[in-house]
């Protein structure tokens, strides 16, 4: 099961703490969902960031081509509940597929 996970932000130690809490839901979901992939990439230009949003202060996080957030830095709570709807949103298609 794919993820795409996409951080956005100017400011790398912004990008830094959002990616370190996506590698730590990733890590802890990884033992529930065996086959889960998740893929990061880091938007940094602001021309990559408002295709998802005009917020540049704060990071942002889409995950599955969806913006989640966009405030501050989520929590880890915040993070692994968005993982997990993904992950629920991904086995719902697939299902729907086969």
């Amino acid at each position: 099961m794919h993820i795409s996970v996409k951080i956005l932000s100017t400011k790398a130690p912004m990008r830094y703490c959002v990616r370190r809490l996506v590698v730590l839901a990733e890590t802890v979901l990884q033992p529930e969902y065996p086959d889960l992939e998740v893929e990061i990439q880091e938007l940094k230009t602001t021309e990559e960031i408002y295709k998802y949003t005009q917020v540049l202060m704060a990071p942002g996080l889409v995950i599955n081509e969806k913006l989640v957030y966009n405030l501050w830095i989520p929590t880890k709570e915040m993070v692994f509940g968005w993982m997990r709807e993904a992950i629920a949103e991904t086995q719902s298609v697939q299902k729907t597929v086969n």
